[in-house]
């Protein structure tokens, strides 16, 4: 039976029980209630007081002044995925695998943004004060004025934050701090809930943008519970696959601009750097197209993007034929393949069907269809595509091709990188271009051999 003032919250969703069991009735994981105690030491609340009321235009309050749109951190992918800078008073979330390159990143950012005149200051619960001055010259920043403190405790965090007056703030990482409010241990629900909060609140009041560094659990889910993602402003994805120099900052969340917007760092000896132009990044070397190569022109937030899918059909060695995809939706795949074989009369049930999407980027878009098609068809009937041609395109479960957003920033795109025809939905406008309505249509073109 619990004690007086305790609950059994859940380590996984957050949901909270009033006795302990062995699974989840909210997220059905087991051996994640955990007893925590809900009471409040003596003198926790403070006294209530009148709330100020501010006015929505400052022309309105003569005794207000506006204060900075945005902070340029002088980073542009980063700045681009924040909408353009760092909004005064906002909190941003900021999760990624360990080891992706998330302490850099964040060290990168107050760096730049110190130099460029803003007051910074850099927290860390997992590194010490000359652990941080020995990466920062690594990195070429030991000249930055960034304030720097090792501290986990909460309360110490946001005397020193009310000391001073600060424009940008980070703290890596959310996990490792601890509020004496509580009994339960640092990383837990109650803890990562309670600390983000009063972070956030002091954001609110005191002005200072704070970056708050999250673990991610092994499904790619922010650690923690969900409603920390609903206090901030912006929650930003850093991703990376193991083998690749290449890391993209991806917005899921943002309160001041554009989601799904990235940004693309590629990771070397002395931190990340950015990528201009990650079209030719992610195409690599040019060269004779295989069969079963194709190039597809997406959009990634604003950012037209050309990436290559790769697909490999060859007959199955056992009774069971093998799925596999890296970078794109298997669920996708399926479909894909279910209408190429029912409204395209290509056959894979005896065959092993594999997709890639070169790089290290994972496409969400369904613009890609006709691209994993394409790329199944031509391995499959052992035809490539030429070598100047992009696809673009959204499948139906019907076999029809339906046009796309953004086309023309597409064929843009890929005639800077010297594509100069494309296959696609009725619309693209050009010499050279193939336009088709049906998924049929596009597996005769593939086929044919010669295009003209």
């Amino acid at each position: 039976m619990a004690r007086d003032g305790a609950l059994y919250v859940c380590q996984s969703c957050g949901s909270s029980q009033n006795k302990w069991a062995g699974q989840c009735p909210g997220c059905g994981g087991w051996n994640c209630l955990v007893e925590e105690l809900t009471s409040r030491p003596p003198g926790a609340l403070a006294p209530s007081k009148a709330t100020k009321m501010r006015g929505l235009n400052f022309e309105t309050l003569e005794s207000e002044t506006p204060s900075p749109i945005r902070i340029a951190t002088g980073i542009e992918e980063f700045d681009r995925v924040c909408g353009g800078g760092i909004v005064p008073g906002s909190a941003i979330l900021v999760g990624g695998d360990p080891g992706v390159g998330k302490s850099t990143l964040m060290l990168q950012v107050v760096a730049a943004a110190a130099m460029r005149g803003a007051n910074c200051a850099y927290i860390s619960g997992e590194e010490a004060v000359e652990q941080i001055r020995s990466r920062a010259a690594r990195m070429g920043l030991a000249a930055a004025p960034v304030k720097l403190a090792a501290e986990t405790a909460l309360r110490e965090i946001l005397d020193g934050l009310k000391r001073e007056k600060f424009d940008l703030v980070v703290i890596d990482s959310i996990q490792t701090l601890w509020s004496d409010a509580h009994e339960a241990g640092p990383g837990s629900v109650t803890q990562v809930r309670s600390c983000a909060g009063e972070l956030v609140r002091q954001a609110k009041k005191g002005g200072a943008a704070v970056i708050l560094v999250g673990h991610v659990t092994k499904d790619g889910q922010i650690a923690g519970p969900r409603v920390v993602e609903h206090m901030v402003d912006a929650v930003l994805s850093f991703e990376g696959e193991r083998g690749y120099p290449f890391r993209i900052l991806r917005g899921a969340k943002n309160r001041f601009g554009a989601t799904d917007e990235i940004g693309v760092f590629e990771m070397g000896d002395s931190g990340l750097r950015e990528v201009r132009n990650p079209s030719a990044l992610f195409l690599g070397e040019g060269g004779a197209r295989a069969a079963g190569s194709v190039v597809f022109a997406g959009i990634e937030g604003s950012r037209p993007v050309l990436v290559e899918f790769q697909a490999l059909v060859a007959p199955s060695a056992y009774g069971t034929p093998r799925r596999a995809v890296v970078g794109w939706d298997s669920g996708r795949l399926a479909m894909v393949l279910a209408v190429l074989e029912s409204r395209c009369g290509l056959g894979f049930g005896n065959r092993d069907v594999y997709l890639n999407v070169a790089g290290g980027l994972r496409v969400s878009e369904p613009a890609a269809d006709l691209a994993a098609a394409a790329a199944l068809a031509s391995s499959a009937l052992d035809v490539a595509l030429p070598q100047d041609c992009v696809v673009f395109g959204e499948v139906s479960l019907s076999g029809d091709v339906r046009p796309v957003s953004r086309m023309e920033a597409r064929l843009k795109e890929a005639a800077k990188l010297g594509f100069s025809r494309a296959l696609g939905p009725c619309g693209p406008e050009g010499s050279g271009n193939i336009a088709v309505s049906r998924l049929a249509d596009a597996v005769r073109r593939i086929g044919e051999e010669a295009w003209t």
